[in-house]
């Protein structure tokens, strides 16, 4: 099942939050979706019904638009300032009738140059899931296909829906560690590539890919404690049915965390061999421009000698010019042979 965005307008009739904002809305009774997009007014009225769970979902709300939602559901004022400030990190906030997530979604392009990070906010009551969408690059809809892939565990009402929420955010952390380890495979094909432009290459995606890799594991490496606090026991936030879900969401976290790590210590040794790399081609560089220059020497020191104006043994004869040459020749096939055994051409 899906739905399609209401806007709703900022009219002093309108029953929902200011034109800025579009929402969605969802009631479910009984495990079963029983109603979608209704005004936002409506909700009291459906929460007037202790079976009934409604989602609320915000994109790109101002203060203004929460001023109803702030009263309708008794939050927090820090929490909804927390929802609406940018950069948040990830956290679980616990208030005394409600619970604040703030998470990320991420996505990464397809050459793996850039990472784009999505901040949501959901506010979590006993009756209610509030969402709230900092930006629309973050598609509702996968998740929304998530919660209607599993009508069994729709039951368990606000437990459930965040489970798809946190089920799905995970997965796409999973999905870009995934890219950027492929991404990392390819460097190292690169590395030990002898052409110009393979090392420059080499040079820039390694730093692209530890600067995206600082940004996933800012979003990473704080949801551990996020699933960790839903699954204590003392505060009873998820009963024992769904345990088990949030469990396997916890430990694919904990896989994201410590493929995370990995790939940052992949990548600085990588880096680390591409410099040890080009150092050693620095010096077998240097080693044949100094092997050349040694044979080079040995003409130049003949003809040098050969060019005395003293007498010297062969002067002004045949058979000194031929004994030069020979000298030459000779010393320079020697050298070029020593050099060559000592591995140094």
């Amino acid at each position: 099942m899906t739905t399609t965005p209401v806007v709703v307008s900022r009219d002093p009739h309108a029953s929902g939050p200011g034109s800025n904002a579009r929402a969605r809305t969802r009631l479910y009774r009984e495990g079963t979706c029983v109603l979608q997009d209704f005004p936002v007014a409506e909700i009291s009225d459906h929460l007037a019904d202790p079976g009934s769970v409604v989602w609320l979902d915000l994109c790109r709300p101002t203060p203004a638009d929460f001023d109803m939602v702030k009263t309708e559901f008794g939050l927090h004022e820090l929490a909804v300032e927390d929802a609406l400030h940018e950069s948040e990190r990830p956290k679980l906030d616990r208030y005394a009738t409600h619970l604040l997530l703030s998470a990320y979604a991420v996505t990464l392009d397809p050459t793996g140059a850039h990472l784009d990070a999505s901040e949501i906010a959901a506010f979590i009551t006993g009756q209610a899931l509030i969402t709230v969408r900092k930006d629309d690059r973050f598609d509702i809809a996968p998740v929304l296909a998530r919660w209607d892939a599993s009508p069994d565990l729709a039951k368990h009402g606000v437990e459930f829906l965040l489970y798809g929420l946190l089920d799905h955010l995970v997965d796409g952390h999973f999905a870009a560690i995934q890219q950027l380890d492929e991404g990392i495979e390819q460097l190292e094909d690169l590395l030990f590539d002898e052409r110009r432009s393979s090392i420059d290459s080499v040079q820039k995606r390694s730093f692209q890919l530890r600067k995206n890799l600082v940004v996933l594991r800012r979003v990473v490496l704080p949801m551990r404690e996020v699933l960790n606090t839903l699954l204590r026991r003392d505060l009873q936030t998820v009963g024992e049915a769904m345990t088990p879900y949030y469990q396997d969401v916890y430990d694919h976290v904990l896989r994201a965390t410590e493929w995370t790590e990995s790939l940052r210590d992949l990548v600085a040794t990588t880096v680390e061999t591409n410099l040890t790399v080009r150092a050693n081609r620095m010096n077998l560089i240097v080693k044949k421009v100094t092997s050349w220059a040694a044979i080079i020497a040995v003409p130049t020191a003949i003809t040098g000698f050969y060019g005395q104006n003293v007498p010297y043994p062969g002067s002004g004869s045949h058979w000194g010019v031929v004994t030069s040459v020979a000298l030459i020749a000779g010393l320079s096939v020697l050298l070029y042979l020593i050099f060559k055994r000592k591995d140094w051409l």
